[in-house]
């Protein structure tokens, strides 16, 4: 049978004061078209449906006209629920879904053996059994003991999340081979997660969920399953170099440090034998996204640049950018002078970054102290000792700096 693994939708997510609703729209009728298309039998999404646990309404419409596409198609639906998701929101309207070849498992379930499901084919013959773990909240697998240090909570909880999924794989297993004893082949065994596994590349739209205190699973503490759909991490990825273990990513950049990956979906065959293929499909750009980084004249030539690409693809909507400003991002007036230089392209920037702010942050970073606890002639200093000046103007910088903690010794 065929499945098509998706996730991290994030429907109704707003970025930079920027709606994504058209965006999502376009992904979700191009993905119901790929079902068509694809012959696919059933389409997982591996969580984060939602970009909050109270969507807009338009969210919630486009993910009912998207089951209602789908019906169409025979294809059957499994959505699990992901750390941005509602467990009760997702939960109303499981028992309506039921009803519509739709298995919504919005947490862990009190019963987990309604996390173990048949997935049948076109025909509606059984070709596979799922293991349908959504993303794991400590609460739900683990109770908390008095006097366990971090190390010890950590342990536990990864150890509680491995136990989970072997309940799971051994069920599934014992209906595989019920079904080989019946009919004479084995039904491969699928499964799903929510979390971030060690090694996993992210993003900066990417809110880390760190489970209780499980920063990351390892790889190693999965059963061994034929296939695991993988959702959280937006960047489309295998774990450790397992053909079999696999990020989709998300459909669509949810910030900009995730311009020039190419989206996609996968296209997984199985059979009795196990794995067969796994196909990625490269999901459209619906709505262009690009970074920008130099001085003001650099600045100008980059972004009619990239309002050329935008014309030579044919794309018609504005590019969304973010702009970094180095060397005259000291100026009081950049933002305007930044957005006089996108006058008449294609362009709506979204972002104005000045580079030394990142330089600024790590004044404190590294102590672990804020701001406020520093005088301005600290941080005077270590702003100082961050730069990397001509001796001459080094001098200068630094006679100043002692003249004016000279003054201050005086004024104590």
């Amino acid at each position: 049978m065929r499945i098509l693994h998706t996730s991290d939708w994030h429907l109704g997510q707003h970025f930079m004061g920027k709606t994504r609703l058209e965006e999502h729209k376009a992904f979700l009728h191009w993905l119901v078209e790929q079902v068509r298309v694809q012959s696919v039998d059933a389409v997982l999404v591996a969580g984060d449906v939602f970009d909050t646990g109270t969507p807009p309404s338009y969210a919630r419409e486009l993910y009912n006209d998207f089951i209602v596409e789908l019906q169409r198609t025979g294809a059957q639906l499994i959505i699990l629920g992901g750390n941005h998701d509602s467990v009760a929101m997702l939960n109303e309207s499981r028992s309506l879904l039921g009803c519509l070849n739709v298995q919504v498992i919005p947490g862990v379930l009190a019963d987990i053996e309604h996390q173990v499901l048949i997935l049948n084919n076109s025909v509606g013959e059984p070709g596979a059994v799922l293991c349908a773990v959504p993303f794991i909240r400590a609460r739900e697998v683990l109770s908390s003991e008095s006097g366990q240090s971090a190390s010890d909570k950590q342990q536990s909880l990864q150890q509680a999340i491995a136990d989970h999924y072997q309940q799971l794989f051994e069920q599934a297993e014992r209906l595989s081979e019920d079904h080989h004893h019946t009919h004479g082949r084995r039904l491969p065994i699928i499964g799903t997660g929510h979390l971030t596994t060690v090694g996993a590349s992210s993003s900066d739209s990417v809110r880390e969920i760190y489970i209780g205190t499980l920063d990351a699973f390892p790889a190693n503490a999965f059963p061994p399953l034929d296939y695991l759909a993988l959702g959280h991490i937006h960047r489309p990825q295998k774990v450790g170099g397992h053909e079999h273990m696999r990020y989709c990513g998300s459909p669509i950049a949810l910030s900009f440090d995730e311009v020039g990956q190419q989206k996609e979906v996968l296209l997984v065959d199985v059979d009795e034998s196990g794995l067969r293929a796994i196909t990625s499909l490269a999901v459209p750009i619906f709505q262009s996204l690009a970074r920008v980084k130099g001085n003001l004249a650099e600045l100008a030539i980059a972004m009619k640049a990239v309002a050329a690409e935008q014309i030579s693809l044919g794309q018609t909507k504005n590019v969304w950018l973010e702009v970094t400003v180095a060397e005259d991002d000291y100026l009081s007036d950049l933002q305007p002078r930044v957005e006089h230089l996108a006058d008449g392209l294609a362009l709506e920037i979204l972002l104005v970054r000045r580079q030394r702010s990142t330089q600024q942050a790590s004044l404190t970073s590294d102590a672990r102290i804020t701001l406020s606890e520093l005088s301005p002639l600290q941080v005077f200093a270590r702003r100082l000792a961050g730069e990397e000046l001509a001796p001459e103007r080094e001098q200068a910088l630094q006679s100043l700096y002692q003249a004016l903690l000279s003054e201050r010794e005086q004024e104590a």
